[in-house]
Parts: C-alpha cells; structure tokens; sequence
C-alpha cells in the first residue's frame, strides 16, 4: 500500500515485540478456547504414579474401598482435612494408620471424651525446676496425620483446639506459634447412630473439614476376603512405606498447576450459586466450598493423570465436598430431602460446559 501523500514512508517494525505479542495472545487464545497446553506433564504423571502405590499398598489392607481411598487422596492432595462419619468397625482408624504408613508420615491418635482438655491435643508448657524455665511439652497434634476418633463426644473447647491447626498448619500455645510438619492431615471420625452425650460439631466447623464420606460395610466377598487377610495378624502392620513424605509434598504443589479452564470455573460457581438460592435448604455452600471445590478437582485430575480438568472431575467430588456445608430446611427434611439428593438435583439442571481434551 502506498503512503499517505506526503508523509514519508515509514520503517518496518522489530519482529521482537510483535512475535512476543502474538505469543501471548496465542496463549490466551488457547486458555480461552478451554484447550491445556499438554495433555498431562511430568508433573501430573508423577502424582497419578504416587497415586496408584498408595493405592495399591492401602488396600493390601483395606478390602473393598477403592472409591473412598482415592477421596481421601484427593484430600490429602489439596492439603485439606477429612470427616468420616460411620458407624464403628468399619476400618476408619485402619484407613488413617493405612494412608500414613504407606507415605512414611507420623500417626498419633486421639480418643476424644468429653473430659479430654484443648490442651491434651495442642500440649502445654510445664515448669522444668532444674532451668527454672517453662518447657513446651507437644501435644499428639505435632504429627503428619493425626487421627481425632469420635470428635463429636469432645467438648466444644476442644473441638475448637483443631481449628488453627486444621487452617493454617500452626499451633499457637502461651503466645507462641508453632508450625506443623507437613503434609499435615486430620481425619476425624463421629458415629451417625449414637448421639448421647455427643457435641455435634457446629457449621463453622464443618466448613474447616475438605470432605466428608462414609466407608459403608463390605460386601459378602469382600468380607470373607478380610476375614483372610486378617488369620494371622493385621495386615496394616505389616504395610510397608512406597512413599516419602516429601513425595506427597511435592504432588501438592503439582495440582496447584493443573490448568482449569473458565467455563468450568463459571460451571463451579454454577452449582455453588444454586445451593444459595435452593428452597429447600436454609444454608448454601460458603466460598469456601468454592475453593474446596476448585482445589479437589484438580486433584482427581491429577490423580487421573491430566494436566487440565473435565467436568466429570467436578461431578464426582461434588457431594463429598460440599454436602456437609449445607442445612436442609427442617420441612424439607421431613419430605425425606437429603444434601446429597438436593446437589444431584442441581448437578442435573445446569448443563455441563463441553471441553474437548487435547
């Protein structure tokens, strides 16, 4: 094209900018488009690996629960804390002791009572009469897992005594801050059936726990293979490590990347939205479901060996983490409404956004 009359013509512009530009745009381009830059990397393929040892060590001793191991990963992955709730004998402390000796991570247990102080769980400070000097004496929540079995029959003190630790890896003891090792993980247990003499765990506290599901009863088979594995010792002390602790350090920091790609972060909210506004329920899920629900996906995404996340990693840990969050209104539930029935509901009325893998 000719110049303007009048002007002389002008010089042709450095390549370098222009090609950086156009490197960028691609790249947004791309992110909007809803296509990863990789299938999966060497990152995701690392955690999916981890995975599938964990796996496969844990149910050298635990018959049957496939499902729920990989949940509890999926937790453990997004650096969050979980709830079983189950009646007893069903292999919840089996499953903590299991997950923690796979991963080479220190186990502590706590029975919860009702007589059982904050500061049997977070430790406390003693008078050493040879330095003259108080001494911190850590309590069982210094540890990697820690296991608070039956929480809803500790007192709300108590209960309360998790929460810093479960928010921010930390225990503040006599005004000093002590960090916990990570990765740090708290499963806590409770018992749907028995509720005498129980606190039952308030919803701000509720909100803290990542996910919560039950392990359900074994099947016929799966409990005859038990009973075998069981003849001549538990098998969970015999586990052996297939993991480090800096492993699964590492595979935390590697979900972070998983890409997620907008229109599943608008599906994300979708669900979130419904659950405020539903009628039969009178609480909806908080941000920070939202995060929760974020954070869970890329992990089953990871653990799957993807780079990126598909709305059906979405779907299949919707319920875990969100239906514990919500309160179904009191006449709702007298019409035999449930939190899980209500978020299938909803799962079924909002259309699922098409992302095509690369």
């Amino acid at each position: 094209m000719n110049s303007p009359a009048g002007s002389a013509p002008q010089p042709p512009q450095s390549p370098g900018p222009v090609t950086d530009a156009a490197k960028t745009g691609r790249r947004e381009k791309s992110a909007a488009s809803g296509h990863p830059p990789a299938a999966s990397t060497p990152g995701t393929a690392a955690v999916s690996e981890l995975s599938k040892r964990v796996i496969a060590n844990v149910e050298q001793a635990i018959v049957g629960k496939r499902k729920q191991l990989v949940l509890s990963l999926v937790a453990w992955l997004s650096g969050g804390h979980i709830l079983l709730e189950d009646v007893p004998g069903v292999a919840k402390t089996m499953l903590a002791r299991a997950l923690a000796r796979s991963v080479g991570c220190r186990f502590k247990r706590v029975q919860c009572t009702p007589d059982l102080l904050p500061t049997d769980v977070t430790g406390t400070s003693i008078f050493n009469q040879k330095t003259a000097e108080f001494e911190f004496r850590p309590g069982p929540v210094f540890t990697q897992i820690l296991l608070a079995d039956e929480i809803n029959r500790a007192t709300p003190r108590t209960q309360a005594s998790l929460l810093e630790a479960m928010a921010e890896s930390a225990v503040t003891v006599d005004g000093t801050t002590h960090a916990l090792k990570p990765p740090f993980l708290v499963i806590a247990t409770q018992n749907p059936v028995d509720h005498e003499g129980t606190f039952p765990l308030p919803e701000a506290q509720l909100d803290r726990f990542l996910m919560k599901f039950s392990l359900g009863y074994p099947s016929a088979e799966e409990e005859l293979r038990m009973l075998t594995l069981l003849q001549h010792g538990h098998p969970v002390d015999k586990l052996k490590p297939v993991a480090k602790a800096e492993e699964l350090v590492e595979a935390q920091a590697e979900v972070r990347k998983v890409y997620v790609d907008d229109r599943l972060r608008e599906y994300m909210m979708q669900i979130i939205s419904q659950t405020r506004s539903h009628d039969d329920l009178a609480l909806g899920a908080s941000p920070r479901a939202t995060i929760a629900l974020f954070r869970c996906s890329q992990a089953m995404a990871a653990i799957r060996g993807r780079a990126f996340v598909m709305p059906d990693d979405v779907k299949r840990i919707t319920a875990p983490v969100i239906s514990h969050r919500l309160i179904v209104r009191p006449e709702s539930r007298l019409r035999k409404q449930t939190a899980e029935g209500i978020l299938e509901s909803i799962l079924g009325q909002i259309a699922v956004p098409t992302i095509e893998s690369p």
